[in-house]
């Protein structure tokens, strides 16, 4: 059996109208994953504030084998990161705070802070919800870079605890992959033709990753090859938009130094777009 990719799991939480649903969504993921749970307000602690969360947890009818809870001030972002490194945590979950227009401005903005920096791996949680709602269908990308294979097996891996039964795999090829100028019958076939190949080289990449896998991560789960033609990013966003995914996987390929330059054209469209709840895969590395 394939040992579990999220063993701790860490949520911010904060006294909003939007606590309920991100306190009940994170116990349930945590059983889903048989993690064990941090809860970390930062802000200031109260006897009131520590009495009405008690009665929250006491309430919701998942239950973690292992739960914490911790107080601490200082700049959210910063305490959240160093949170992660001090309880080497899996996976940094992120609700949703519903606040007018600004939820996508909001979500963007602190995940470009903690994807550079997170030691970890980050899920945008764009619509907790009290009661379950069924994750069905997952998106992932299957870009070719280094850590593609270990973002699909995470893909895998997440569907496997969540009971998803459909995976697309999406293989995003750039426009200026299949440049060609159109001008007659000819040229046409030759732009097809080059596409064609571009799509069969892809499908047999990503094919390939699958194959060796884990069988127990692919028992039950039905999974498909997509390749879409555009820009990075923004394409595979559309497209679960499209197909109504439940949860978009993808890979933070950003290597250090470059994360300014470079965010905005792929994992930065992810941000800015948010289609669905989002789970941004880093290498997990404690010293």
């Amino acid at each position: 059996m394939t040992q579990p990719h999220f063993k701790t799991l860490l949520i911010g939480f904060a006294f909003s109208p939007n606590l309920k649903a991100n306190v009940y969504e994170a116990m349930r993921l945590a059983c889903f994953f048989k993690a064990r749970l941090l809860f970390l307000h930062v802000g200031e602690k109260t006897p009131q504030k520590e009495k009405a969360f008690s009665a929250l947890l006491a309430q919701c009818p998942d239950r973690p084998q292992s739960i914490s809870i911790f107080w601490e001030s200082g700049a959210p972002v910063t305490v959240l990161l160093n949170a992660c490194k001090t309880h080497k945590v899996d996976l940094l979950l992120l609700g949703a705070l519903k606040r007018e227009n600004v939820l996508k401005y909001y979500l963007g903005s602190i995940a470009r802070k903690l994807t550079q920096n997170a030691s970890c791996s980050v899920l945008l949680m764009l619509h907790p919800s009290v009661e379950r709602v069924p994750c069905e269908h997952i998106v992932v990308n299957g870009l070719e870079n280094s850590e593609t294979i270990n973002t699909i097996e995470k893909g895998f891996y997440v569907a496997h605890e969540l009971a998803a039964k459909k995976i697309t795999l999406v293989e995003e090829i750039k426009d200026s992959d299949v440049a060609v100028t159109v001008s007659d019958d000819r040229s046409l076939r030759r732009a097809t033709l080059k596409k064609q190949k571009l799509q069969r080289k892809e499908q047999l990449r990503v094919s390939d990753i699958v194959a060796r896998l884990p069988d127990d991560l692919k028992d039950g789960v039905q999974w498909q090859t997509q390749s879409i033609f555009g820009k990075q990013g923004y394409s595979i966003s559309h497209y679960a938009r499209l197909v109504r995914a439940d949860l978009l996987i993808t890979n933070n390929p950003i290597k250090k130094g470059l994360f300014s330059r470079l965010f905005s054209n792929d994992l930065g469209h992810v941000l800015m777009e948010l289609p669905t709840n989002v789970l941004i895969v880093n290498q997990t590395s404690y010293a």
